[in-house]
């Protein structure tokens, strides 16, 4: 009986110091939400630049995460199977880009793009530019948004026994065709889930894109100039509507996260 109220204390007591961080989370994000009125929120989504903006933003999201599965899925499969030198600097690398600050992100990507590297000189001659082009959105969001799908995707094929690698090589199969036909389909779904979670960390970009391109404006972007130009009142409802969107996404990330009943 006294280890039951002892427990019941510590529980207690852990409730007690979560109730700040909960407020925290939960408290400005519930002003944001129910500040705007109704017909606020309506004559916003009607605006012809907040519909762009929204959209872009969500395209340009959609992109870096389509980026991400092409060329993040065979690096993820790599970590996920073979040790090699440098193994665990690669995995630092990879995370590197969720610890620095992403205003640096874009100076750097603008960096290299300029015609006195050799890798801007290529891109001049293939006729691609960075500075204010979906291109170079695409690109800083990719950076901000590869590690969420690399770290998620690379778990999704630790999760696969390799034992079920080695008997379809066993059989006869290649490995290449023992990863589409084996691995991959046991793993679709936290590919799926990182492709989701890099589309909200790059939704939600606004430091490494402002740097890069402010034009063509995406929702974030809309929102600053929005709240310097205006203020609070102007602002909120373009940042509800993409809070929407956010939370949409969130949705899709837990039903994905779910584990598969087994029957």
């Amino acid at each position: 009986m006294a280890r039951r109220g002892s427990n019941t204390l510590f529980f207690a007591g852990l409730l007690g110091l979560s109730l700040p961080v909960l407020f925290l989370i939960f408290f400005p994000l519930g002003r944001l939400v129910t500040a705007p009125t109704f017909e606020d929120l309506v004559h916003a989504i009607r605006e012809a630049d907040v519909q762009a903006a929204l959209l872009r933003s969500l395209l340009t999201a959609l992109g870096a995460a389509l980026v991400s599965l092409v060329f993040g899925t065979p690096l993820a499969y790599l970590l996920s199977r073979r040790d090699f030198p440098g193994k665990k600097l690669v995995e630092g690398l990879i995370d590197l880009p969720i610890m620095i600050p992403h205003p640096v992100i874009g100076i750097a990507i603008l960096g290299l793009a300029t015609r006195d590297t050799v890798f801007g000189r290529i891109l001049e001659w293939m006729g691609i530019q960075v500075m204010g082009t979906y291109a170079g959105i695409v690109a800083v969001l990719t950076f901000v948004g590869l590690p969420f799908f690399l770290n998620t995707a690379k778990a999704a094929f630790e999760s696969v026994p390799e034992r079920l690698e080695h008997v379809s090589m066993g059989l006869g199969a290649g490995s290449l065709s023992t990863f589409f036909r084996v691995t991959l389909p046991l793993s679709w779904r936290g590919i799926v889930l990182g492709m989701v979670m890099c589309t909200a960390r790059a939704i939600s970009e606004f430091g490494a894109v402002i740097v890069v391109a402010y034009h063509p404006m995406l929702a974030p972007v809309l929102i600053y100039e929005r709240f310097t130009a205006y203020g609070l009142k102007y602002s909120q409802p373009v940042a509800v509507w993409l809070i929407v969107i956010s939370v949409i996404l969130f949705v899709a990330m837990r039903f994905l996260s779910r584990p598969v009943r087994q029957w």
